[in-house]
């Protein structure tokens, strides 16, 4: 099959393809009590983002994708150079980043903090933004 032979120049309608990254470990500053000020804990990030691959796929470009190496990395940056009081800060914060430098419409994102609550192996929220496809 010839390249380029799947995309024929936009999104397939009705479509609607997933990019994952699954439990992203990263060390922050994040908490509400002034002995988690002084540490940094492992926060665990989960996320789903909407994109349509059919280009990528045609292609076989990394350019053509949306590249999770790319948004991992730029996560790990930002979480580990900022301090974060709530979770609800830090996963309004990532949404925001992915949705808006990574030109993604619609996101999942699951955001723990394990060992936050004794007797519990994680705590955390779950948020969608943006609008399906």
């Amino acid at each position: 099959m010839p390249r380029g032979a799947f995309w024929a120049g936009g999104s397939r309608k009705g479509s609607m393809d997933l990019v994952y990254i699954e439990d992203l470990r990263i060390e922050t500053v994040i908490g509400i009590y002034d002995w988690e000020r002084e540490i940094k804990q492992t926060i665990t990030i989960d996320l789903e983002m909407a994109t349509d691959v059919a280009r990528a796929a045609a292609t076989d470009c990394i350019d053509d994708a949306l590249d999770y190496k790319a948004i991992s990395k730029r996560l790990i940056t930002y979480v580990e150079n900022e301090k974060f009081g709530l979770v609800e800060t830090l996963a309004e914060g990532i949404a925001k980043l992915v949705r808006e430098e990574f030109d993604v419409s619609w996101l999942r994102l699951k955001l723990g903090k394990p060992g936050a609550l004794r007797g519990s192996r994680d705590v955390g929220i779950i948020i969608e933004r943006g609008e399906r496809s």
